[in-house]
């Protein structure tokens, strides 16, 4: 058994909601609506996972100076970084739990879009759900996957953008991070390799993921994200 397969149980609950909202909806569209329905019912652990990435952004310039007055001496600074987050009343994970528990619930999403089921036999705009981009034929199919790429495209951009920021309102962060924010994109490559109901799925989930991370952050300085799809 696959450590996937473990999932089958809340894929088979899942399934069932999409395939009943198909029912009254196209299934392209029962997908965004469950997609969404989802991250709705995930976003406290989004609004306690911003939370902790201000907390630690508030720190940071502390810690760096830490790690300058204490670069040779780790167990002091093992001590002062606990003493520190002691005093503020903040994690050293704050905001990486709630990211991690949403993980599950990615995951059911992700084998219910790329595992053969009667979903996937549905079309949108002629394109089945279940169709890779490799496969499409005709000007028709592969229309649909460039607008939907070109859509996770235009989102990929947005988490770029509000990366770059994000490290250069932290210069002490290390050199070798700075590759980081080229990492947005890699959704619209992964995107390449699933069918078109799991690209959907991406669109959807990230398009709502850009949305809620800047209402989450507005009037603040951007910090740094753990992308989500």
């Amino acid at each position: 058994m696959s450590v996937l397969a473990v999932l089958d149980p809340a894929v088979a609950v899942a399934h069932t909601v999409v395939a009943a909202l198909a029912h009254v909806v196209p299934t392209a569209l029962a997908i965004v609506l469950f997609t969404v329905a989802v991250r709705l019912a995930l976003h406290p652990l989004a609004r306690a996972a911003a939370r902790g990435e201000k907390a630690r952004a508030r720190l940071a310039p502390k810690i760096a100076e830490l790690n300058r007055k204490h670069k040779n001496r780790p167990e002091k600074l093992r001590e002062a970084l606990a003493e520190l987050h002691q005093k503020e009343q903040v994690s050293p994970a704050a905001g990486c739990l709630p990211a991690l528990v949403q993980i599950p619930f990615f995951s059911v999403m992700y084998r219910l879009f790329t595992t053969p089921n009667d979903l996937l036999d549905h079309t949108l705009f002629g394109a089945p759900l279940g169709l890779h981009v490799g496969s499409a034929q005709g000007a028709g199919q592969l229309a649909v996957f460039g607008v939907l790429y070109a859509g996770l495209a235009a989102v990929a951009y947005i988490n770029f953008r509000r990366a770059r920021r994000a490290a250069a309102a932290q210069p002490s962060a290390q050199a070798g991070t700075a590759f980081l924010p080229y990492l947005s994109f890699g959704t619209v490559l992964f995107a390449a390799l699933v069918p078109l109901a799991a690209a959907l799925y991406l669109l959807t989930s990230g398009v709502w993921s850009a949305a809620e991370r800047a209402w989450l952050h507005r009037g603040g300085a951007p910090v740094p994200s753990v992308v989500m799809a």
